[in-house]
């Protein structure tokens, strides 16, 4: 429909001018993502630093509490060293001083030796069978064995957690044997039904050790004695 005569053509009309988009500056982002990263990382750090703490001490209660059982609640014990293949009381020191091997040599109210706590880990049926025994290094004999960890067949291998079966190593003289029945023979250990294979793996962990640690003991106490 056309206008009426005369009548003005309306304007032509334009965009609104925008103001230009300027965004946030890239050395802002930098900065809060920078300061982000560092608080992450901080809280990580010191989450990770009171975890190890809390784990290191209960570690060492764990070994504390198992030195005294295994070798019947010494009057003390001295930590040694095994530092250049003999066995010291000085601690080692620099990188790698905490995976060196120890063992605690354990005394009576006298100062008598009792004997020693060994701790040593092998394969078993599932995974890696971890002990800590306590040894007579003069005579071979033992004072206790005490499982520290396992990760064998609930029911069947974590029956080496027992009692029944523990309690026949006190008093046994290395090397041991297993057996199906034991008799009088006092290096005698019977193995668990339906458990052999894990029954054994303890068996051959407390004789490797002890072929591998008596004589660092052996060799310690002569050159104490002299």
């Amino acid at each position: 429909m056309h206008g009426a005569p005369g009548a003005a053509a309306p304007a032509p009309t334009t965009p609104a001018a925008t103001a230009p988009h300027t965004g946030t500056p890239s050395w802002r982002l930098l900065t809060v993502l920078g300061a982000g990263g560092a608080l992450a990382g901080g809280l990580i750090v010191t989450a990770y630093l009171a975890t190890v703490q809390r784990i290191t001490a209960h570690k060492a209660a764990l070994v504390v509490g198992a030195v005294r059982e295994v070798l019947k609640a010494p009057a003390r014990w001295d930590t040694l060293y095994l530092v250049g293949g003999k066995l010291t009381k000085q601690a080692p020191t620099g990188p790698g001083a905490q995976s060196v091997e120890r063992v605690f040599l354990g005394y009576d109210a006298a100062d008598k030796t009792l004997g020693a706590a060994i701790t040593a880990g092998e394969p078993g049926f599932a995974d890696v069978v971890s002990l800590i025994f306590g040894l007579d290094p003069g005579t071979g004999a033992l004072l206790g064995v005490k499982v520290l960890g396992h990760k064998e067949t609930p029911g069947l291998g974590d029956k080496i957690e027992r009692p029944t079966f523990l309690q026949q190593f006190v008093g046994a003289l290395t090397p041991l044997k297993g057996v199906k029945t034991k008799g009088a023979d006092k290096s005698e250990v019977q193995t668990i039904t339906g458990a052999t294979i894990t029954s054994r793996t303890v068996i051959r962990i407390v004789n490797n050790a002890t072929a591998r640690w008596q004589p660092l003991l052996q060799a310690y106490r002569q050159e104490g004695s002299r």
